[in-house]
C-alpha cells in the first residue's frame, strides 16, 4: 500500500512539474536571423501543442504558421512559432502576432553585427514531434550577457507552494477532526463484532462438544 501511495505522489509531482514547465514563461537571449511562414500538419494528439483558434481553421488538419528563427548567445539554433493564444490556454491573452512578427523583423541581424534580444516564450521544442515553443514577447537588450530574472515565475511558484502547504495543512486538520474519529469508530465496531463472533463461535463449539459427548 505504501508503494502505491508513493508511486501516485511521484507521478502526480512529475505531471504537475511538467505542466508548469510547459506553461510558465521562459526567457532566451537570442539573435534573430529570420522570420518565415510555413504550412504545418497538425497531428491527432500533437495538436494540443499548437494554438486552437476559435474559428473554422481549428478543424483543419494543417494551417500556415509564422516562425521566428534565432541563435542563442552560445550559438545554438532555436525556432519559435508565433501564434495567438486568444482567450484560451495558456492564459497569455496574446492577440498581437502581427506586431510581434514586425518587432522580430526589425531585430534581425548578422553574426558580424549582432542585435541581441530577449524572447519570452512558453512550451517545448521537440524535433521528433515537430513542436515549437510559442513566442509571446520580444524586446531588444544591450548585449548577450544580460541577466533575466524570472520574477513572475518566482512569485507564482512561491504562491503555489504556499497554497499547496495550506491545502495540505487544512486536509490534515480535517482528517484528524472528521475522518480519523469515524475510522476509529468503525474499527471499534469491527472489533466488537469480531469479538462477539468469536464468542458465539466458542459457544457453538462448546454446545457441539456437549452434544457429541452425550452421543
Amino acid at each position: 500500500m505504501t508503494y502505491v501511495k508513493w508511486t501516485f505522489w511521484a507521478l502526480l509531482t512529475v505531471f504537475v512539474g511538467a505542466f508548469l514547465h510547459y506553461t510558465l514563461p521562459q526567457h532566451d537571449v537570442v539573435r534573430v536571423v529570420n522570420t518565415y511562414q510555413e504550412r504545418q500538419d497538425l497531428g491527432d494528439w500533437t495538436r494540443i501543442f499548437w494554438s486552437s483558434p476559435e474559428d473554422q481553421s481549428g478543424n483543419l488538419s494543417n494551417r500556415d504558421v509564422q516562425f521566428i528563427s534565432a541563435v542563442t548567445a552560445d550559438g545554438k539554433p532555436v525556432v519559435y512559432r508565433n501564434e495567438d493564444t486568444g482567450w484560451g490556454w495558456p492564459p497569455y491573452f496574446k492577440f498581437d502576432t502581427a506586431n510581434l512578427l514586425t518587432e522580430a523583423e526589425d531585430l534581425k541581424s548578422t553574426a558580424e553585427a549582432p542585435k541581441w534580444a530577449v524572447i519570452t516564450h512558453y512550451g517545448w521544442r521537440s524535433e521528433i514531434l515537430s513542436i515549437f515553443p510559442n513566442a509571446v514577447a520580444i524586446h531588444a537588450v544591450d548585449d548577450k550577457d544580460v541577466t533575466v530574472i524570472p520574477w513572475f515565475n518566482i512569485v507564482f511558484l512561491t504562491l503555489f507552494v504556499m497554497l499547496v502547504l495550506t491545502v495540505r495543512a487544512l486536509w490534515i486538520q480535517f482528517r484528524r477532526r472528521s475522518i480519523d474519529p469515524v475510522l476509529e469508530d468503525v474499527a471499534d465496531v469491527i472489533e466488537d463484532v469480531t469479538d462477539k463472533a468469536e464468542e458465539y463461535g466458542d459457544r457453538a463449539r462448546n454446545k457441539l462438544d456437549d452434544l457429541t459427548g452425550k452421543r
